[in-house]
C-alpha cells in the first residue's frame, strides 16, 4: 500500500508556505531530530536557499546524504544555517555538539529534499505551471522535448533534465538549488541584501517547470519507498506523464509489481489538470483506476485501431498511424514520419508523450508541431556520430531499452541499405547478477530474433571499459561471467574486450563505410564519442 502520509502532512504544507521558519518547525516538517545547537547557526537564520556544501554561504541550509566531522567543521566555518543529513559518520554528531552547530538527522532524506523543492517553488515561483515525467524508459527525452516545445513557444522554462539524467533522482537539493539560483540571477535587486530570499520582487521568472522524476530510487541497496509520490507531491504538478513500466533498478526492487507501485506515485500526485498515459502498456493503462477526481487522462499509442476504439475523447488521443506514417492529433495528421527529429519506434513514443503533455497544457497545435520539428535530441539518444560508417550512440541501459535500440539500429540499417550491423555494448558495472542477466537475455533474444527472421546478422562486441569507468562502475568478474554465460547458453557469438578504446578501435577498423556501428550502454559507453575523436575516427 502506498504511504501518502508525508505528502499531505499539514505541518509540512504550512511551513513550506512561509517565507521563513524556525529550526524546530523545520525538523518537525521533515521528521528529523536536532543535534548540537537548537537554533539556526547564523544570526540572521535561514535565508531561503537550500544548497550543497561546496557552494553554500552564510544563511543557506545544506542537505547531504552523509556528513563527517570535517564536513560539520566546514559548515560552521561557512556560517550556514544548519545541516540536514541521513547518515552522520566519523564523529559528526559529537563535533556538532562540541562546537554547538545544528545538525538535523532524518530517517528519510527524501523528506528533506522534497520539502526543499516545495518551499522553493511556493516562495520563489508560485505562479509557474509544473509538469512531472516518469517511467522506466524515455523520461529524459520526453522531459527535454516538453522543455523545448515550451521554450520554442516563447515561454520561460526550467528543467532538471540533462544528457546524463544527473539530477532526476531528486534525492539531493540540486533542483531546489538550481531553481533558486536562476530566479536570483533574474532579479534586478541584490537578493542577499533582502531579509529573506522569499521577498524577491519578481516571482514570475518561470512560466513552466518541467521535472523528470526517477520512478524507482534508492540509497545503496535500500529502496526509497514512494520516491516518485513524495517528490511529485512536493511539486504539486499540473500535468504528469508516465512513459512505461518495465524491470530496472534490480536490487532495489524485486518484481515488476514493485516497479508499478513506485511509478504509480506520479498518478497519485496529480490533483489538477491531466495525466498522460501510454495506452500500449497495460500496466500504465491500469493506472486509470487511481486517477484523482477532476484529473483528465490523455493517451498515447502506436496502435491506431486499439486507441481509437478506447472510450475516451478523440481530442485526448495522440497516436502514430503506421499505415499513413504520421502522428495524429484530434484525428488529423499533424506530423509526417520524415518530419520527426528521430524515427525509431521508442523515440516516436517519446514524441507522442511530449505532444500529449503540451496538449494537456493547452498549447496550440501549431506551437507543438513547430517545437517537435525544431527539436535537437539529447546526447547519447540514438545520435549519429559518423556517416561512413554510420555510427549511432545510445544510452540504453535496461532490458527493454536495449532491445528497442538494437531493433531500431537494424531498421535503420535496412532503410539505408547498409550491410553489416556491429553492436558494441558496455556491460554495466556494480549492478549485480540479476540486472546483467536480464540485459544479456534481452540482447540474446533480439539478436536471435533478427537472425531467425533473416532481417539482420549482428556482430556483437562487449566491453568492460576498465580504462574509462570510475570505482563505482567497475564490472565485477561475476557480472561479466553471468553476461557471457547467458549469451553462450543462447548460442550468441561475441567478442569481449577489457578496454573501451581497444574495442572501438578494432570495430571501427573492421567495419566498412557501408556498415552500421551501434554503441550502446550506460556508464562504460558514456566516453565513447570522445574516445573515437581521440583515435581520429570521427
Amino acid at each position: 500500500m502506498v504511504d501518502t502520509s508525508f505528502s499531505i502532512t499539514q505541518t509540512s504544507d504550512r511551513i513550506a508556505s512561509q517565507k521563513t521558519f524556525t529550526i524546530q518547525e523545520l525538523a518537525k516538517a521533515i521528521k528529523g531530530e536536532i543535534y548540537g545547537l537548537n537554533d539556526f547557526y547564523c544570526n540572521s537564520g535561514f535565508n531561503g536557499i537550500f544548497q550543497t556544501l561546496n557552494d553554500a554561504v552564510s544563511g543557506d541550509i545544506v542537505i547531504r546524504h552523509w556528513i563527517n566531522k570535517k564536513g560539520v567543521e566546514i559548515a560552521a566555518e561557512k556560517n550556514i544555517a544548519c545541516l540536514i543529513t541521513l547518515n552522520p559518520t566519523e564523529g559528526a554528531i559529537s563535533k556538532s555538539e562540541e562546537i554547538n552547530f545544528p545538525v538535523i538527522v532524518v530517517d528519510k532524506i527524501q523528506y528533506a529534499t522534497s520539502f526543499a523543492i516545495k518551499w522553493t517553488i511556493e516562495n520563489l515561483v508560485p505562479h509557474s505551471k509544473r509538469i512531472v515525467i516518469s517511467g522506466t524508459n524515455g523520461k529524459s527525452t520526453t522531459s527535454h522535448m516538453i522543455y523545448h516545445i515550451l521554450k520554442n513557444s516563447g515561454y520561460n522554462v526550467f528543467t532538471n533534465t540533462d544528457a546524463e539524467s544527473e539530477f532526476n533522482t531528486l534525492i539531493d537539493p540540486m533542483v531546489a538549488k538550481m531553481i533558486a539560483e536562476q530566479v536570483i540571477n533574474a532579479q534586478d535587486v541584490d537578493v542577499r541584501s533582502l531579509d529573506y530570499v522569499a521577498d524577491i520582487p519578481n516571482k514570475s521568472v518561470f512560466d513552466y517547470i518541467v521535472v523528470e522524476v526517477s520512478e524507482v530510487q534508492g540509497w545503496g541497496e535500500e529502496l526509497m519507498e514512494n520516491h516518485a509520490l513524495i517528490m511529485s507531491s512536493a511539486l504539486n504538478p499540473d500535468v504528469g506523464v508516465v512513459t512505461n513500466v518495465a524491470m530496472d533498478h534490480i536490487g532495489l526492487v524485486k518484481s515488476i509489481d514493485e516497479v508499478f507501485d513506485e511509478t504509480l506515485g506520479i498518478v497519485k500526485a496529480i490533483n489538477k489538470r491531466a495525466v498522460v498515459l501510454n495506452h500500449d502498456d497495460e500496466r500504465v493503462l491500469s493506472m486509470l483506476d487511481y486517477l484523482n477526481p477532476d484529473v483528465e487522462a490523455y493517451y498515447t499509442s502506436m496502435d491506431k485501431d486499439k486507441v481509437l476504439n478506447f472510450i475516451a475523447p478523440l481530442s485526448n488521443k495522440v497516436y502514430f498511424d503506421l499505415e499513413e506514417n504520421s502522428i495524429y492529433l484530434n484525428g488529423v495528421s499533424a506530423l509526417r514520419y520524415k518530419e520527426l527529429p528521430f524515427t525509431s519506434e521508442h523515440f516516436i513514443r517519446n514524441i507522442l508523450s511530449a505532444m500529449s503533455a503540451c496538449l494537456a497544457l493547452k498549447l496550440s497545435v501549431e506551437d507543438i508541431i513547430s517545437g517537435v520539428k525544431s527539436y535537437k535530441p539529447l546526447s547519447r539518444r540514438f545520435i549519429k556520430l559518423s556517416d561512413e560508417p554510420v555510427i549511432i550512440d545510445d544510452f540504453a541501459h535496461n532490458p527493454d531499452g536495449v532491445k528497442a535500440t538494437i531493433n531500431a539500429a537494424s531498421t535503420l540499417a535496412n532503410e539505408l541499405n547498409k550491410k553489416e550491423l556491429y553492436v558494441v555494448f558496455a556491460i554495466r558495472g556494480s549492478r549485480g547478477e540479476k540486472l546483467n542477466g536480464l540485459i544479456s537475455e534481452a540482447i540474446a533474444e533480439v539478436i536471435n530474433e533478427l537472425d531467425e527472421s533473416n532481417d539482420r546478422k549482428v556482430k556483437l562486441f562487449l566491453s568492460s571499459s576498465i580504462d574509462q569507468v570510475n570505482d563505482l562502475n567497475v564490472v565485477k568478474p561475476f557480472e561479466k561471467d553471468i553476461f557471457t554465460k547467458t549469451l553462450d547458453d543462447n548460442s550468441v557469438n561475441y567478442t569481449h574486450y577489457d578496454k573501451l578504446v581497444t574495442v572501438l578501435d578494432d570495430v571501427y577498423n573492421s567495419a566498412n563505410n557501408d556498415d552500421v556501428i551501434l554503441l550502446i550502454g550506460a556508464q562504460g559507453m558514456d566516453p565513447a564519442e570522445k574516445v573515437l575523436k581521440d583515435l581520429g575516427h570521427i
